[in-house]
């Protein structure tokens, strides 16, 4: 059974009996899903079924992420398993990708626009919530400094984009309070929860998540410090991409020497015997 219904219609029992009966469901093999994927092309709504229910339970973790927000958690599930299917009708086996990897980027966007109607914000377009996300962190770790410059040259100099850009973001921010107005009883607002990958498409998405982990096994070649600057810069780790500044205050150093460590660093990546596993990326951008 796949739930898209509301809260209004499904008892806590029911939704017991619907966790625990996805749970026990089996994962497929990377085999399995393209042999599905292809039958799913040609109309075969039994292998479409199949893919469905095999990924119900990662929908179900993404779902909690989000809970506590004012949206009850079984409407958050019911918003993503719409993600889900609209995925599994998409997916395109020929590009190399787990099919989770693509499927993850429609489940959360459903289940924000779930959190968006719920909240009536004025939403920016999703393509732009994430750097407004970045430039709001900047500016908050800036706001006990003191500068000749404006906020804005700051900003744009720490995330290496135009002034102008910065200054339409946070105008367009502006226009859309609710963003930052907690939802619920919760702490987070809706802009804090937006996902790093927000502004990728689906294919872009699971290209990334694959690229990190390729990532992830060049890393292993740097030191210990070259790697954790170069996992907290890119957000390779799970977490949010950070800051120079707010590197250098982990590491208790500039933001100057942390930026050299990390040129160091990928300087070192960049070298032939560690690049080679990268260069089909780099090839396809």
């Amino acid at each position: 059974m796949v739930l898209t219904t509301s809260a209004k219609n499904f008892s806590k029992d029911a939704l017991h009996h619907y966790l625990e009966d996805v749970a026990s469901s089996q994962p497929l093999s990377s085999e399995e899903e393209v042999a599905l994927a292809v039958r799913i092309r040609k109309g075969d709504q039994e292998a479409r079924a199949k893919l469905i229910e095999a990924n119900l339970r990662f929908v179900i973790t993404v779902a909690y992420e989000y809970q506590n927000q004012g949206v009850p958690l079984v409407d958050l599930i019911s918003a993503g398993n719409v993600g889900l299917i609209t995925a599994a009708e998409r997916f395109d086996e020929t590009r190399g990708f787990k099919f989770i990897s693509y499927a993850v980027w429609w489940i959360r966007q459903s289940i924000l626009q779930t959190l968006a109607e719920h909240a009536r914000v004025v939403r920016l377009p999703l393509n732009r919530v994430e750097l407004l996300r970045r430039i709001s962190r900047c500016r908050s770790s800036r706001q006990q400094e003191t500068s000749t410059r404006t906020a804005e040259e700051e900003i744009a100099e720490e995330l290496d984009i135009p002034v102008e850009q910065v200054t339409d973001i946070l105008t367009s921010g502006q226009r859309t309070l609710s963003l930052d107005t907690s939802l619920g009883d919760g702490e987070n607002s809706l802009l804090e929860m937006m996902p790093d990958n927000s502004q990728e498409s689906p294919d872009a998405m699971a290209l990334r998540n694959t690229l990190k982990a390729e990532i992830s096994s060049a890393l292993s070649t740097l030191d210990e410090r070259e790697q954790k600057v170069i996992r907290l810069y890119f957000g390779l780790g799970g977490g949010a991409e950070m800051t120079l500044e707010e590197i250098g205050k982990q590491f208790r150093l500039t933001r100057e020497r942390i930026r050299q460590i990390k040129e160091k660093a990928l300087r070192k990546l960049r070298h032939p015997t560690r690049g080679r596993k990268l260069m089909p990326y780099a090839e396809d951008t």
